[in-house]
């Protein structure tokens, strides 16, 4: 099954991974924020966290980019999306037991990053407002169906509906 009920153990998951990365961060107001549908309590999701490291000072990202490589990180760009750097696990090095044991994707953001600013605002609202979870929910489970639970279809059929969602909700606190 592509899509779980909401775990409450993905928060657990969550304080894990924030734990190990701030131990092994130099920079000390560095915010490690639980983003995506795995830290909206009651929302399906698929069962990955998604952790958006935040830092203030445009000095620090490279002590950031140092400290994640140290402890088994790659830097893999921004992908396409301004403002948010994408870190993915290193193939070949000696597992580590939280960072290799719990999926997880993980962005580096400055704390004026727009992209930021979106995960924030919609994860906050979903949090908020339930019949916006509902909805959202509704529509993720839509698009498993339509993709008969492929992760790749639905991960790329996603991208194009839930952006309509997510716009209209983030338009929606704009007013």
């Amino acid at each position: 099954m592509l899509l779980l009920p909401y775990q409450s153990s993905w928060a657990d998951d969550f304080r894990s991974i924030r734990d190990v990365l701030q131990r092994h961060s130099r920079i000390e107001d560095l915010r490690v924020e639980h983003i995506g549908s795995t830290s909206i309590p009651g929302l399906a999701a698929k069962p990955i966290i998604d952790i958006d490291l935040v830092f203030e000072e445009s000095s620090s990202f490279p002590i950031i980019l140092e400290d994640l490589e140290a402890i088994g990180y790659s830097h893999n760009g921004d992908q396409g999306i301004p403002g948010r750097e994408v870190f993915k696990r290193k193939k070949g090095i000696a597992p580590h037991p939280v960072l290799d044991g719990i999926r997880h994707h993980l962005y580096v953001c400055h704390i004026r990053s727009e992209e930021l600013l979106r995960h924030l605002k919609f994860r906050d609202r979903l949090r908020e407002d339930e019949a916006s979870r509902i909805a959202y929910e509704q529509l993720k489970y839509e698009i498993a169906r339509l993709t008969q639970q492929d992760r790749k279809a639905y991960a790329k059929l996603k991208e194009t509906m839930a952006r309509e969602f997510v716009e209209s909700i983030l338009m929606r606190l704009k007013d």
